[in-house]
């Protein structure tokens, strides 16, 4: 047990985070980061943390889109727009079919994303900011107690491959720019 336990974390660890910019995507999927910079914009005005993200066919043609909605969901701290998402389209979709859908988020998605990502069946997923960046942004707010969890980490411990872009350093500055002024940025430490 102990054996296969040290492949895993060194696979784990193995996990390779290549930061891109807008000109190694397609013009196609800078827009639909950008859209999910407007539904994170939607759900901030709303009330809500702001996050958002998207389904898309591999044409690019958008299937659903979700906006965070934990506040407006009397305090679900399950309400993640990628959860939420998630959460639709498996009802809408069969595992089959969403295999071959791609997922977009204006952020990497947090560990609870991450793994309903996975149980969804989602094979690609894009996202403009890091889970780092946001962590360093939003300090210990306790609204996002964010884990320095990569989400490459959680689908690396899967049993399926699971194509990873992102973040995308020039768009993370644009995502970033919607969570300013929302977040506590003190840096004490959560105890």
């Amino acid at each position: 047990m102990l054996e296969k336990n040290s492949h895993v974390m060194e696979q784990l660890m193995n996990t390779e985070e290549r930061i891109l910019n807008s000109s190694d995507l397609s013009e196609r999927e800078v827009f639909l980061l950008r859209r999910t910079f407007e539904i994170a914009q939607e759900a901030k005005e709303s009330g809500n943390h702001p996050f958002g993200c998207l389904l898309a066919d591999k044409e690019g043609n958008i299937l659903m889109e979700m906006g965070n909605r934990e506040v407006t969901d009397h305090g679900d701290c399950t309400a993640h727009a990628e959860t939420l998402l998630m959460r639709y389209a498996s009802q809408k979709y069969t595992r089959d079919q969403l295999k071959d859908l791609i997922f977009y988020s204006c952020a990497e998605p947090c560990a609870m994303c991450s793994g309903a990502l996975y149980w969804g069946n989602i094979r690609k997923v894009v996202y403009a900011g890091s889970e780092a960046s946001l962590k360093e942004l939003t300090g210990n707010d306790p609204r996002n107690p964010t884990l320095n969890m990569p989400c490459r980490i959680v689908f690396a411990a899967g049993q399926k491959e699971i194509e990873v872009i992102g973040p995308v350093a020039d768009l993370e500055k644009e995502f970033l720019k919607i969570q300013e002024n929302y977040w506590n940025p003190s840096k004490t430490k959560n105890r």
